[in-house]
């Protein structure tokens, strides 16, 4: 089994990072990551379970939604705890995959697959809670788009933009835990949410095509 440090090696590179890359917030990223896999990794748990338990976690999500919609708004508070484990579990299914020497080209389809529907869950998560459908479909699909567009222009650099997957993640988890402390203003709330998600992913698209040089043909 590979070493933390070889794990945090492994993963920069694979993101077209310098050996050192992606600063303070990166490295302390990969550390928490780290630790956290090293003893599932230990312990045998496939990737793929990781995997397909950040996705159930946040299509669970989606329940505390509905009840807190529904006068339940203890619920709520449930909201932002499950998709941030979820997108743990993100993280986390990478790092297991790496350190037990496991990492397929199936799996990372399925880690693929499954981060386009649980940004689905997440978009869905804020229209439940009062986001207007059209702006929680902008939102989510402006991060489709972008993923879209980085699978078909095969730069040979990655191009980061301001709504990478984290951006994304973060957004969901301010603005439902915002609705959740006030649950009076939850619609307002959840609607923020989505318009921030959508600029940012309109922005990150302008970001991506200027910085790649070209539109995929």
């Amino acid at each position: 089994m590979s070493t933390g440090d070889d794990f945090a090696a492994t993963w920069r590179a694979g993101h077209g990072l310098d050996p050192d890359g992606g600063g303070r917030l990166v490295t302390g990223w990969l550390r928490l990551i780290g630790t956290v896999a090293r003893p599932l990794a230990r312990t045998g748990v496939p990737p793929s379970a990781v995997t397909l338990a950040g996705l159930a976690l946040a299509v669970l999500a989606l329940v505390p939604a509905f009840a807190g919609r529904s006068d339940q708004r203890g619920w709520l508070l449930l909201v932002p705890v499950l998709v941030g484990v979820s997108a743990l579990a993100d993280g986390l299914d990478g790092a297991v995959a790496i350190m037990t020497g496991t990492a397929s080209r199936r799996g990372a389809l399925l880690d693929a697959g499954c981060d386009r529907v649980t940004e689905a869950a997440f978009a869905a998560v804020l229209w439940v809670l009062g986001a207007p459908v059209s702006l929680a479909i902008a939102a989510v699909g402006s991060s489709w788009l972008l993923e879209y567009l980085r699978e078909r222009a095969h730069t040979s650099s990655v191009v980061l933009t301001v709504a990478e997957r984290p951006t994304r993640v973060a957004v969901t988890v301010m603005f439902s835990f915002g609705a959740a402390l006030w649950p009076a203003d939850a619609g307002p709330w959840a609607a923020i949410g989505a318009a921030s998600w959508a600029l940012l992913g309109a922005a990150s698209l302008v970001q991506f095509v200027s910085r790649s040089g070209r539109l995929p043909g």
